[in-house]
């Protein structure tokens, strides 16, 4: 990476007082971030982004020796994020406590970005001084803080990114075994935690061989190692966890890669995401675009710039292609997908603040607008009306949210300007005052946004548990019980797996204590619920709206 702006300039500080004084700061300001993070997410007290974060939860609950759940027919989430949070169910078996600890997690992740980002700054050759809070600043970015506060990879999908790039920019200025070997691993584990992984891994496997080092090898062979362990932890826990089969894209993405309309969707939505990678960083990752684009001309930075900008169109592309059409505006703008990137644009946009003159800095702004508004343009022209007519979901649109100041719609013209707006006060910033008025100005922006998109802090209520007697024995719900029903009970059914009954037709079968049925038409009598329930069984609702259920139970589960 650091090719991309310009070899590291020279220190007047000592490398040894470097080493003595620099750890402190580090230290603190990795606390600072993990507090924050935490204060954030004080409201979180279980899963609401479903069916991923119980998907997540019930790999770890799973890997941790727990019981597992049914997840067939859903998309598959795999085990290199859920084997981060494994251990929290070896102290607890209160969901409620293993999902706090599993925010503590995601908090430690996301501060790891606050010394990644610094010594990603300090290869820009940017010193220690700016170095330090402009770091600070931008690892509170929403794209890196949002998705911590839910059980979701996304939380530590920038820091893998981030050290990947590292890493193999160490190698390819090194060429030494070590650390090609050290950045194979990192990208192995991108690929053992999401499928946008597996277009790190591909592009890493291109980079090794691009360089054409015999130290090449060493990586080669840790990436062919990495790939079969992580492939045969993924095999275990798909035939674990979805006996009945993922959820099956391979069609879906056969139609749109030869399929002029395909095509149409699968670009237009790449446009969509890097237009909202933009937007969603107060424009300035249109900087780092433009100036990782214009670095493709110089020998000594193509390399590098080549990488992230293949990874970063890899992904929107390949996600687009395989994104179902669900009739939601997020299927042709979407955020999220790219947010394990937008930290690294970020800090090349404020690297070319800093080391390039105010004419090229200017002109990167520029050529940044210019990608916005042409992605934007592109959106516009495709979706056209769908943008105002499909289902806008506030949590696909963090924020381009606090940029309209509307959770309700999405308004794209207005996210723009808006998000130019800002821009244009951080470049003020930069003209009228060094490194520390620029980070303070972007930090206060971050906290703004972070503390709209996060709301008021009002609790979030869990899923009515189930009765106590159900501890005592196993559960079952019923086949017609809706899909977000079913999702919302695998966390809190922490003690058993849940397994599955016809009510219309069966009782209860033996060991089981709480069978689940659908709660039926509002006002409806309980006792028609399940007409064959055993004698003595006694009912409790919960659920919400069409993932309503009834839970009957036996009181006398367990007792002698």
């Amino acid at each position: 990476m650091s090719q991309v702006i310009a070899p590291p300039a020279p220190s007047a500080v000592p490398a040894a007082r470097r080493r003595r004084s620099l750890p402190w700061p580090l230290l603190l300001g990795c606390a600072a971030q993990v507090l924050l993070r935490l204060w954030l997410a004080r409201a979180r007290t279980g899963p609401v982004a479903d069916p991923d974060e119980t998907g997540y939860l019930a790999a770890a609950r799973w890997l941790a020796g727990g019981p597992g759940a049914d997840l067939s027919h859903n998309t598959f989430y795999q085990a290199g994020y859920p084997l981060l949070l494994a251990p929290a169910h070896w102290f607890s078996q209160s969901p409620a406590t293993v999902y706090a600890a599993v925010i503590a997690i995601n908090a430690l992740a996301g501060a790891a970005l606050f010394p990644l980002g610094y010594a990603a700054l300090r290869r820009f050759g940017l010193g220690r001084n700016a170095a330090l809070p402009l770091s600070f600043a931008a690892a509170l970015l929403p794209a890196t803080t949002f998705f911590g506060l839910f059980a979701l990879t996304d939380a530590v999908l920038p820091a893998l990114l981030l050290g990947w790039l590292l890493l193999l920019d160490r190698f390819v200025r090194t060429g030494r075994a070590v650390d090609g070997a050290a950045a194979s691993l990192v990208a192995v584990y991108a690929y053992f935690t999401h499928s946008r992984g597996e277009v790190v891994l591909a592009v890493h496997v291109l980079a090794l061989l691009a360089t054409r080092r015999r130290a090449m090898w060493a990586g080669l062979v840790a990436v062919a190692g990495g790939y079969l362990a992580a492939s045969a932890v993924n095999d275990a826990l798909r035939h674990a966890l979805y006996p009945s089969g993922t959820r099956d894209l391979a069609a879906l993405l056969h139609d749109r890669l030869l399929s002029v309309s395909g095509q149409a969707w699968t670009i237009s939505g790449m446009f969509g995401q890097v237009w909202y990678l933009v937007v969603g960083t107060w424009g300035l990752a249109g900087i780092g675009l433009a100036a990782t684009f214009a670095a493709l001309a110089r020998k000594d930075a193509r390399l590098m710039a080549g990488i992230l900008l293949t990874t970063t169109f890899g992904i929107a592309y390949a996600s687009e292609a395989a994104l179902p059409d669900e009739h939601r505006v997020g299927n042709f703008v979407y955020g999220r997908y790219l947010a394990c990137l937008a930290l690294a644009y970020v800090l090349i946009a404020l690297a070319v603040l800093f080391r390039a003159t105010a004419r090229d800095a200017l002109r990167a702004a520029a050529a940044g607008g210019l990608v916005a508004a042409g992605t934007g343009a592109v959106v516009l022209v495709y979706a056209g009306e769908r943008l105002r007519t499909h289902q806008f979901i506030g949590f696909d649109f963090p924020e381009t949210s606090f940029l309209t100041q509307d959770r309700t719609d999405f308004r794209l013209a207005v996210a723009t300007f808006a998000a130019y707006g800002l821009l244009i006060g951080l470049l003020a910033a930069r003209w009228l005052g060094g490194a520390r008025t620029v980070a303070t100005a972007l930090a206060a922006v971050n906290a703004a946004a972070l503390v709209h998109i996060a709301g008021d802090g009002e609790r979030v209520r869990p899923v009515p548990p189930l009765p106590a007697a159900s501890e005592r024995g196993g559960v079952v719900i019923d086949y017609s019980v809706h899909w977000t029903g079913r999702t919302k009970l695998i966390d809190p059914v922490w003690w058993t797996r849940i397994g599955w009954i016809d009510a219309r037709h069966q009782s209860a079968p033996h060991g089981v204590c709480t069978v689940v049925v659908p709660r039926g038409p509002s006002g409806a009598a309980l006792d028609r619920t399940w007409p064959h329930r055993p004698a003595g069984w006694l009912p409790r609702e919960g659920g919400y709206g069409v993932g309503r259920w009834v839970a009957w139970y036996d009181p006398r589960c367990g007792t002698s």
